[in-house]
């Protein structure tokens, strides 16, 4: 997958000195857990070919493209499978911005998907205000093509706001920076150079931009901007409505806000990686992201061969929290905003595996000793105030032995019964508990906080 952090758009942007400081707020390190919600136009037709990825490559990868969000794309490209069944089921007039029409979420809808994020354990919600097809899912100023001016009737934001306050959780909000199919006049992608080079740089485009930014901070105070697609290279330039400037007005009004790093800019708030997998503690914190299964939007052809499962979710979160991250675990709800049942057994497992383990995730920092910063296979750290967490990965596979280096590097820090190399025996049952979780009281001679460490 594509990484942003290394990209700053044009020579003579502003530099970094104009930006503020894009901190991780504790807030957000000790979440550990996010809720990511792809729901849009793209989940009325809720599909993405899904037949053997094996014989997907670098030139059809966009015409087969995994992703149900982007079938405002796909479906352009001639002759691929999403523009074939287009055809076939919706007709030869019928466009993609009709669907905006045909979009009728159900009542309750939003307020069911937060509150199955609450269940599961998560900290913080992130639904897409604006995918790259341009529609906004609150009531913009900037544009007729929205929620509540079209299907919906309503705005699909504030209601999300609304939830999230009620449940307890930050509500961040995804927004597609660079990229607005719905007025742009380019042929699809079909290329990952594409992706680049088919976008509005023009400073029309980056003031339009910004006229949406700015509502969604003044209407929703948004926890987390998560942009995608960094930021019209226009609008990357000192000036009112420069990219410097809107990062600075976010955090006057949410002090503790928080940025990622897609903005193709010289500074980077939180590391993103998705569908990655991170094989050692990191420096920096970062956030993986992927779909329960291998779309985000929701795709009517995925089944169980295709998802996560409760304990792979549950064994994601460990490994990717030991290694400095924050899991932001999406779920593509179908058009009526009912979350398929994979997806909710999925995050009901979870759910019931941080009521009783939560004390290991929530709150903790890497353990950054040399011995384990890759760590053992099927056993990672994580450090609590009081203990040190080991997380088994695998519990039905029985007791395991620790090398004795690694063993070493546990007596460091935490107490540890006998000499010989540190012998972990999973408690519990192994049906309820994907992941084992064993604490071992830290030494108290060292007052410091062990969970002080790197945070950028």
């Amino acid at each position: 997958m594509i990484r942003f952090d290394g990209r700053q758009g044009p020579a003579d942007a502003a530099p970094a000195s104009a930006y503020p400081d894009p901190v991780i707020p504790n807030w957000y390190r000790d979440a550990k857990l996010g809720i990511f919600v792809h729901w849009g136009l793209y989940s009325v037709p809720a599909w993405a070919d899904v037949l053997d990825r094996r014989a997907v490559t670098a030139e059809n990868a966009y015409a087969r493209h995994q992703y149900a969000e982007w079938y405002a794309n796909t479906v352009r490209i001639e002759g691929s499978p999403t523009r074939e069944r287009h055809e076939r089921i919706y007709g030869l007039g019928h466009s993609y911005e009709d669907f905006a029409d045909e979009w009728h979420p159900a009542d309750g809808a939003v307020a069911g998907i937060v509150d199955l994020a609450r269940r599961a354990g998560a900290g913080y919600i992130v639904p897409t205000s604006k995918h790259h097809d341009g529609f906004c899912l609150w009531d913009s100023s900037t544009t007729p093509f929205t929620a509540a001016r079209r299907g919906p009737g309503r705005d699909l934001l504030a209601e999300f706001r609304d939830a999230a306050a009620a449940s307890g959780l930050r509500l961040g909000l995804y927004y597609s920076g660079a990229l607005d199919w719905h007025v742009s006049d380019f042929p699809p992608l079909t290329s990952n150079e594409e992706l680049f080079a088919l976008r509005r740089n023009d400073s029309s485009f980056a003031s339009f931009a910004a006229a949406q930014l700015r509502e969604l901070i003044a209407g929703y105070s948004p926890a987390i901007l998560w942009n995608d697609i960094e930021w019209p290279d226009a609008g990357k330039h000192e000036g009112p409505d420069s990219l410097p400037q809107l990062l600075h007005e976010h955090l006057a009004a949410v002090p503790d806000g928080l940025i990622n790093d897609r903005w193709g800019s010289p500074v980077n708030g939180v590391l993103t990686r998705e569908y990655d997998d991170i094989t050692a503690v990191q420096e920096e914190v970062f956030e993986s992201t992927r779909g329960l299964g291998l779309s985000f939007g929701y795709n009517a052809d995925e089944s169980s061969e295709h998802s996560l499962d409760g304990a792979g979710v549950i064994r994601l979160l460990a490994d990717v929290v030991s290694k400095n991250g924050n899991l932001l675990l999406n779920v593509g709800p179908r058009a009526d905003g009912s979350v398929p049942e994979l997806q909710v057994a999925a995050l009901e497992q979870l759910g019931a595996w941080m009521e009783r383990h939560g004390d290991a995730i929530r709150g903790t920092r890497p353990w950054f000793h040399a011995a384990v910063r890759t760590p053992p296979e099927n056993v990672r750290f994580t450090l609590s105030e009081n203990a040190l967490n080991v997380l088994l990965l695998d519990p039905a596979a029985g007791p395991v032995t620790l090398s004795p280096e690694v063993s070493a590097a546990v007596r460091e820090i935490a107490i540890a019964p006998g000499n010989e190399p540190v012998r972990l025996i999973p408690e519990g049952d192994p049906g309820l508990d994907a992941v084992a979780v064993i604490r071992l009281p830290l030494r108290a001679a060292d007052p410091q906080d062990p969970r002080q460490g790197a945070h950028r």
